[in-house]
This record gives structure tokens, C-alpha cells and sequence, in this order.
């Protein structure tokens, strides 16, 4: 009967493996891509594939099956049988010999009991209990990777051996290990983790019965070789177990942080105790040096894993790329995460306050004081209450305090010297140089910056955080940017008070802002005084700005005054003082040139083509195309373009000749397109086709396309209809879209359902859409509903959604409801967004509001204006508001809703800020 149950179990694993690796098969994937796909880890795909592995968990058997869309209740099935008896007293007893050698089949550790660092832990399955279900990131083999797998064929091949990796914390030594193991995985090996009750104590009561074909785990090998009671015994066993020819093949890798190697390694002084010698002679030409980060080849195999999919090396490589430290990177995520979420309330408080500080756009310098200061409308009021006087020295404590791979959630740091050459110029003379923060400065962990980009991408900082902002910080650009999120967050009183204090502390765009709306406001006197500021902080745009405002000035107070005695004197007198006004006018646009040109000498080349459009303006052509030529000549595109428009305008018979000499130099394919578009606008049609020519002579398929674009745009159908099919037959699958649209608003829909199709099933989602629309319009709604459904067969949520739109289109909600769930379900946060809308046109409101504060969770904050706007529509003006208000506080762009609820702003907690005056201004904020 046991044996009967044996039997079946055996073959339901069969089962379960033959329909996974058909599955496998037919997907067309590789077991890496399947992992990538199920969120799974490589190993733990190719354990659930391995004839001798374990029957694998249910989380893993349901995360194949969904992968390649196989029927899970019946995988489910096979593997409830495959585990059927497991376990009983027949199979136990079965099972006496081998349970007499210490360790356990490779293929049934969890690497993490292994002490494999967790990478990534936001990517754990969620809801799994199982371990093994966590996903570990690809591999990149580097040089140690290369003395471990011949150490490990060594082993295979019947001796046995020892390897020790000696690197600095969370440099991959352990993870190297694990993989080295693997190939033995399949041929009968075991690990032995020696750990309980210590790991000196198991190591020494059990190293006499390991047995062949056993993997000796010491990971950190320091609490077993180095183990001040113990450590030289272990030493002396390990030693006989190596040369024990009864007992081999087997295998000991550990690992050691390098001061924990010297320790080991180290020759006693003479006369001195030597405490480490058995060890000493053990590790002798056996320890192998892990590097501190990866090298260039290393981080260009990382970069094509993460390329291929794998999203916590893709994940790391924005923060490492540079410095190459993927894996401390990696291991130290998962535990900066978990000091965040259980510090402290006053460390929590501290690094919320930083994380803001961050993605507000202040610098990576961030000020103890300010830190400080901000922390505490972070706090609850219980947790404020129970503040001792020492909780920020306690809280930065800490904080400093390091996790795997030498990092700190917050640490100290400081502004490094600028070092320049003696009696060399500074660049920078005249310009305003920001005053140097005195104090403590400290530096938030680059994971902990990306996750509270991500994390708390909704919330608004509190008041604290505005008003130690505007108290401790120093950094004109720090508080600008300040003052423009607080803006975009509609928090329009802390906008002004930052950028007021950016200006006073030489922000150049501060000031300029302030000297635009003083000029707009008719308060050229400050105007001017602002603008002086601004150029001294070194921004050329003043200058242009200050030249303008004193020929405007001139040309009121001077010319035109002149031009008015002019108009009333009478015949006698008119052209003597029209003489005069003319001479004035010339002296002004002299003195005005001067100043432009002045800004020009200074590199500014927009200060020649200001004048010339000024020029150009008063119509004087001759001396606007000189200025645009000057311009042009310093290599100003922008003046290249207006001075052949002007050209083009004017109708010159050298024209075309002055066009093959201008542009024989440009190799800027927009620049050609955009003089194509202008000669072509006025009418110069061999000008146009003479730079048509020119781009499309190479024949580079996008340029193609965008000449055909530019030749829609201008009309020319048929010309544009030759070159996109010119691109398509280059490969550029682009341009069928475009030919589509093309044929489509001329009305041959036959033609545009045949081009939106082949665009279609090149993966173009936009060509889908208007393909469904079409076949909708023709009345073929089978049609619209096959490809929008082919969409969704092939896991696109485009599809889905399509389909939802279709049904509810129809009146078939209920339909509708389904597909945008199942779109909502894989992720898609448009999908989200639909069914919030179809939730609340049905009173769901509650559920509705849930979904989209999924969806802006996940960065479509978007979806919080979609069902403002619905709210608004039904008259629920109260929840819209809500909504209005949550979009301003992740800094939407709700101003047309936002003056009018709230035309003095919003207080930092959300509520309206009453009327308010400024010292400066007598104007409401929201006209700033």
C-alpha cells in the first residue's frame, strides 16, 4: 500500500513537470524570462523543473501556471497528490540512513537560511508565507566566480576541498556560494549549516559524522575558526575531514571579512601566544579576494540582465552605475528599509523630513538644524509629548547607525573645498556666492531617497517642514525649488516666503520671477533693481532683460514724446521736430544695440537675435538680417532659421544659391525640417525641395517619417503619402500608423483599417485603438471586439480596456466592469482609473476613491483629477474638492480649480488659507 501511494505520488510529479515543461515550450521562453514573468527567483524555476528536486510550494506551482497561461486549479491538483502520505511512518523509516550524516538535499534550502542577503523585499510575492517565493536578483559572474567552479568540479570529481571567500561586508561572497553549489544540486549532494545551539558548538559536536557529498557551510567563518573556545578544534576536524580519503568527496566554502582573515592568518610575534595556528595552516593558499564593486565587464553583464527584465538589478544600477556597488546596494535595501518603518518615532520623523527634502528638490547636503527643526509635525501629538530634551542627538545616533554593505540610513557628511589653480580667474566673479551652512551636515541613503520618491510622491509636508525650510536653509537653488513645489502644491503663502528668501539669498530665477511680475505690474523701478540683482548672481538673461527695459524707458520718455510734439505742431514746425524725434530714435536703438551687443561679447548669442527681431519689428529688414547673419555665424541655429525665413519672405532671387551655402554646414536633421516647413510656407517651393532633399538623402528611416509628417502638415498629401511608404518599406513599422491616420481622415477606411491592422501587429497599442474605433464606426462591431480581444489574449491591458470601452459604449457595464477589472488586476493604472468612473456613476463612491488612490499610488495621480472632474459633474462639489485637494498636494497642475476654491492658497494640512497680505506686494498670490 505504501508503496502504491509512492507510486502515484511519483507520477503526479511527472505529471506536474511534463505539463510545465510543455508550458515552457510552447511560451517560447527561457527559464530566466519565466522567472522574470512570475516573479520568481531563477533557482526556485529550476527547482520546480528539476526530476530530482522537491515537490515545489503552491505559491510557485500558481505563479508557472498564471506565467504561461496553464490551467492552475489542475497543476494545483497534481501537486496535491504529488504530496499525498508525505511524511509517514513507511517513508521515515526508508529515510534512517540517510538522516544519520548532518545536512539536507541542496535543492531544499532556502538560500536566505543560507544567509543569502534578501535583495528587493517590495518585489516578495504578495500574501506569500513561502521564503522561497522571494526573488533574488540575476547573477554576474566576476573572477572569484571562476576559482569557486573549479574548486567545485575538483569536488565532483571525487576530492574533497576547501575554499574560503574573504571580501568586505555584503559584497556577494555568500550569493557566490550558492551558485557555486548549484551543479551539485542534481547529482546527490547535501548542506550542512552548522548554527544551533551555536554555530562553534554544532560545528564541533557533528564534523566527525559528515559524510560524502556534503557542502560544509561556514558563513561567516569567523564564529567557527575564530571561536576563542572552540575555534582550533573546528580547525583540526575540518583538517582531518579534508584528508580523510573514506570520507571524501566533500566540500567546505566559507566566508570572511578581510580584518577577520588577517586575524587568522597573522603571524605571532616571537614569544608571543598563537591562538589561530590550526586555522592559520587550514586557510593557507585557500582564500580567494571578493572585490568591493563591480567592474566595467561586470556592470555590463548587469545591465543587460536588467535590460532582459530583471527588475532589482535594473532597480539598483540607477544608484550603483557609477560606483559599481551593486551588492551592497542590494543587501542593504531591505534592512534601510525596515530601520524606516521601525525606528524610532523621532528617527522616523527625521527621515521622512530628509526624504521630502529630497524629491522637493534641496540638495543632498541636507543641514542638521533644518533636519531638525522639520521633524516635528512629522510626530503624532502622543509622540511629540513623549520627546525627551536629547531626542534629536538620540534620533541622528540612530540613524548613523550602519546595515549591510556600510550604509546608513542618515549620514554625517560635509561639503568638500573647491580647489582651483593659483591665479587662476574664477569664472564666477560677480556672481552672488551662497552662504556656507555652519553645522553638522547629513546625507540620506540613495535607496531610501528612490523609496521616498515613490513612497511619498501623494503627501504634502507639514508646516514644519516649510518653516524650517524657510529659516535654516542657505542654498539659493534649495529654496527656490522649494518655493516651486510649494507652488505647484498650491501652498501659495510658503511659495512666496521661499522664493522671497531665494531671492534675498541670491537665487538668479528668483529674482528674475520677481523682476517679471514687477515689469508686468508696471513697477519698472523695481523691475530694474531686480534685474541688476539677478545679473550680478551671474544670469546673462538679466542683462538682456535690463537692455530691454532701458530702450523701452527711452523710447517712452525720450522718442516718443518727441514723435507726440511732432503729431500737434504745425506746418512749420513738423519736420524739424520730426527730424528730431528721428535722431533720438536713432541715438536710443544705438545706445540699445550697445547693450545687447555687450550681453553678446558675454557669450549670450540670444542678446543679437533679441535685436534683430527688435530691428525686424520696426522694419528695418537690412539691419535685422545683418544681426541675424552676425548671430548665425557664432553658430545660433535659432538665428540661421529666422534670418531664412526672413529671406524666404522677402522673395531674394539669390535665394536658393544663399540656401545650399547656410545649410551646407547643418547636420541637425530638425533644423533642416523646420526651414523645409518654413520655405515651404511661403510659398519657396524649390527651397523647400532642395532641403527636403538634403534629409532624406540618407535615407535613415525616422527622417523619413518625419518628413512626410512635416509634408502632411503643409498639405502635401500625396508627397506625404510617398515617403511614408517610403519608411515603411525601410522597416520603420512607425510610419503605418501615421499612413493609417493619413488615409483614414481622407475617408478611405477600407485602406486604414488594412495599415492601422499591419501597425497593429507590429505591437503599435495606438494603431489598436483607432482600429477598433474604426471597425466601430463601420458597424463592425464583431470586428472591433476580435482585435481588442486578441489584445487581451496576448496579456495586453490596452486590450482590456479597449474591450471595457467598447461594452460600456454598448450599455453592457456589467461587461465593461469585468474587462477593466482584469486590466486593474494586472497593474494597469488607466484600467484603474476607468472602473473608479464606472464605480461612481453607480454610487459606489467609496470603492471609486479607492481605486484611484491605487492607481496614484502607483504614479498615475491623474486619476485623481478624472473623478474630481466626475464628481464635479454630479454635483458632489464636496468629494471633487477632496480630490481637487489631493491632486494639489502631490503637485498636480489645478490652478483653473484651484483659484477658485482657494485663491490665497493652501495651508501645508490642507485647509484654505484665509486672506493674507505681503510686504511687498499688495496683489493676491495666486495672480504671483
Amino acid at each position: 500500500m505504501v508503496q502504491s501511494g509512492k507510486t502515484e505520488r511519483v507520477m503526479a510529479l511527472t505529471t506536474l513537470r511534463e505539463r510545465l515543461e510543455d508550458g515552457l515550450a510552447s511560451s517560447g521562453m527561457t527559464k530566466t524570462q519565466l522567472a522574470a514573468r512570475a516573479e520568481l527567483s531563477r533557482t526556485t524555476v529550476q527547482t520546480a523543473f528539476q526530476l530530482t528536486g522537491p515537490v515545489p510550494s503552491a505559491g510557485t506551482v500558481a505563479a508557472l501556471a498564471q506565467a504561461l497561461r496553464l490551467p492552475k486549479s489542475e497543476l494545483l491538483e497534481l501537486r496535491r497528490h504529488a504530496l499525498a502520505g508525505n511524511g509517514s511512518a513507511g517513508e521515515a523509516k526508508g529515510a534512517d540512513d540517510v538522516a544519520a550524516a548532518p545536512g539536507r538535499p541542496i535543492n531544499q534550502w532556502n538560500p536566505h537560511d543560507l544567509e543569502v542577503h534578501p535583495a528587493g523585499p517590495a518585489l516578495v510575492r504578495p500574501g506569500s508565507k513561502d521564503e522561497a517565493e522571494r526573488l533574488l536578483p540575476g547573477y554576474v559572474p566576476r573572477p572569484h566566480d571562476s576559482v569557486l567552479t573549479e574548486v567545485v568540479d575538483l569536488a565532483r570529481n571525487g576530492s574533497s576541498e576547501l575554499v574560503m571567500l574573504v571580501g568586505s561586508s555584503s559584497t556577494g561572497k555568500t550569493r557566490a556560494c550558492w551558485e557555486a553549489v548549484q551543479p551539485l544540486a542534481g547529482e546527490g549532494w547535501k548542506v550542512w549549516h552548522p548554527f544551533d545551539p551555536t554555530r562553534a558548538e554544532a560545528a564541533l559536536a557533528e564534523l566527525t559524522r559528515a559524510g560524502t557529498q556534503t557542502v560544509i557551510w561556514f558563513n561567516e567563518a569567523q564564529h567557527y575558526l575564530g571561536d576563542p573556545q572552540h575555534g582550533e578544534h573546528i580547525a583540526a576536524a575540518v583538517h582531518q575531514l579534508l584528508t580523510d580519503p573514506s570520507r571524501a568527496p566533500v566540500l567546505v566554502l566559507g566566508t570572511l571579512w578581510p580584518e577577520y582573515a588577517r586575524q587568522l592568518t597573522a603571524q605571532p610575534a616571537p614569544g608571543a601566544p598563537d591562538p589561530h595556528s590550526r586555522a592559520r595552516e587550514l586557510l593557507a593558499g585557500r582564500t580567494v579576494d571578493v572585490p568591493e564593486a563591480f567592474d566595467r565587464e561586470a556592470l555590463g553583464k548587469a545591465a543587460t540582465l536588467a535590460e532582459s527584465g530583471d527588475l532589482l538589478l535594473a532597480d539598483a544600477l540607477t544608484r550603483t552605475s557609477t560606483d559599481g556597488r551593486i551588492t551592497q546596494d542590494l543587501a542593504g535595501a531591505p534592512e534601510l528599509l525596515r530601520r524606516h518603518q521601525q525606528g524610532s518615532p523621532a528617527a522616523q520623523a527625521v527621515l521622512n523630513a530628509a526624504m521630502d527634502a529630497r524629491r522637493l528638490g534641496v540638495g543632498l547636503h541636507l543641514p542638521q538644524t533644518f533636519l531638525t527643526a522639520a521633524a516635528t509635525d512629522y510626530l503624532t501629538d502622543f509622540d511629540y509629548d513623549q520627546l525627551t530634551e536629547d531626542w534629536a542627538e538620540r534620533a541622528f545616533a540612530e540613524l548613523a547607525e550602519p546595515v549591510h554593505g556600510k550604509q546608513a540610513p542618515l549620514r554625517r557628511t560635509g561639503l568638500r573645498p573647491q580647489r582651483r589653480p593659483p591665479g587662476k580667474p574664477d569664472s564666477t566673479a560677480g556672481a552672488s556666492t551662497p552662504a556656507a551652512h555652519s553645522g553638522p551636515m547629513f546625507r540620506l541613503a540613495d535607496y531610501l531617497e528612490q523609496h521616498g520618491r515613490a513612497s511619498r510622491h501623494l503627501l504634502c509636508p507639514p508646516a514644519s517642514f516649510w518653516h524650517a525650510a524657510h529659516a535654516h536653509l542657505t542654498h539659493p537653488a534649495d529654496l527656490n525649488n522649494l518655493a516651486i513645489a510649494a507652488h505647484d502644491r498650491h501652498r501659495l503663502q510658503w511659495a512666496h516666503h521661499l522664493r522671497h528668501r531665494a531671492a534675498a539669498t541670491g537665487s538668479g530665477s528668483a529674482l528674475l520671477h520677481f523682476a517679471d511680475f514687477a515689469k508686468a505690474a508696471g513697477d519698472t523701478e523695481r523691475a530694474e533693481v531686480l534685474y541688476q540683482q539677478a545679473a550680478s548672481a551671474g544670469y546673462t538673461v538679466a542683462k538682456l532683460r535690463l537692455a530691454e527695459l532701458e530702450t523701452e524707458r527711452r523710447y517712452r520718455d525720450e522718442v516718443l514724446p518727441l514723435y507726440q510734439q511732432a503729431a500737434d505742431a504745425d506746418d512749420d514746425e513738423f519736420a524739424a521736430i520730426a527730424a528730431m524725434a528721428e535722431a533720438e530714435k536713432a541715438r536710443v536703438d544705438g545706445e540699445a544695440e550697445a547693450l545687447y551687443r555687450k550681453a553678446a561679447d558675454e557669450g549670450n548669442t540670444h542678446a543679437l537675435v533679441q535685436l534683430a527681431r527688435a530691428r525686424n519689428k520696426r522694419r528695418d529688414t537690412k539691419g535685422a538680417e545683418a544681426l541675424y547673419k552676425q548671430a548665425a555665424d557664432e553658430g545660433s541655429t535659432e538665428a540661421l532659421v529666422e534670418l531664412l525665413e526672413l529671406r524666404a519672405a522677402k522673395g531674394d532671387k539669390e535665394e536658393l544659391q544663399s540656401l545650399r551655402q547656410a545649410v551646407s554646414s547643418i547636420d541637425d536633421t530638425k533644423v533642416l525640417l523646420r526651414l523645409a516647413g518654413l520655405h515651404e510656407k511661403h510659398g519657396k517651393t524649390r527651397s523647400a525641395e532642395y532641403l527636403y532633399l538634403q534629409v532624406t538623402n540618407a535615407g535613415d528611416s525616422d527622417v523619413l517619417l518625419a518628413v512626410a509628417m512635416a509634408r502632411e502638415r503643409n498639405g502635401d498629401a500625396e508627397g506625404a503619402e510617398a515617403l511614408y511608404h517610403q519608411a515603411i518599406d525601410n522597416g520603420n513599422t512607425n510610419a503605418l500608423f501615421y499612413a493609417a491616420r493619413m488615409v483614414d481622415r481622407r475617408g478611405d477606411r477600407e485602406s486604414a483599417e488594412t495599415l492601422y491592422r499591419q501597425a497593429a501587429e507590429n505591437g503599435d497599442t495606438d494603431a489598436l485603438v483607432q482600429l477598433v474605433r474604426l471597425c466601430e464606426l463601420m458597424g463592425q462591431v464583431e470586428k472591433a471586439e476580435f482585435w481588442a480581444r486578441s489584445a487581451a489574449d496576448a496579456d495586453d491591458t490596452e486590450g482590456l480596456i479597449l474591450l471595457g470601452q467598447l461594452r460600456e459604449r454598448n450599455g453592457d457595464e456589467a461587461s465593461a466592469e469585468t474587462f477593466y477589472q482584469e486590466a486593474a488586476n494586472a497593474g494597469d493604472t488607466a484600467a484603474m482609473a476607468q472602473l473608479a468612473l464606472l464605480r461612481e456613476k453607480r454610487g459606489l463612491a467609496e470603492e471609486a476613491e479607492g481605486l484611484v488612490q491605487r492607481a496614484a499610488n502607483l504614479g498615475h495621480t491623474g486619476a485623481l483629477m478624472q473623478l474630481a472632474h466626475l464628481r464635479e459633474g454630479l454635483g458632489d462639489l464636496s468629494g471633487a474638492e477632496d480630490l481637487y485637494r489631493q491632486a494639489a498636494d502631490c503637485g498636480r497642475p489645478v490652478y483653473r480649480v484651484s483659484l477658485n476654491r482657494w485663491p490665497w492658497g493652501l495651508d501645508p494640512d490642507g485647509t484654505p488659507t484665509p486672506p493674507w497680505e505681503n510686504d511687498r506686494e499688495q496683489h493676491k498670490p495666486s495672480e504671483e
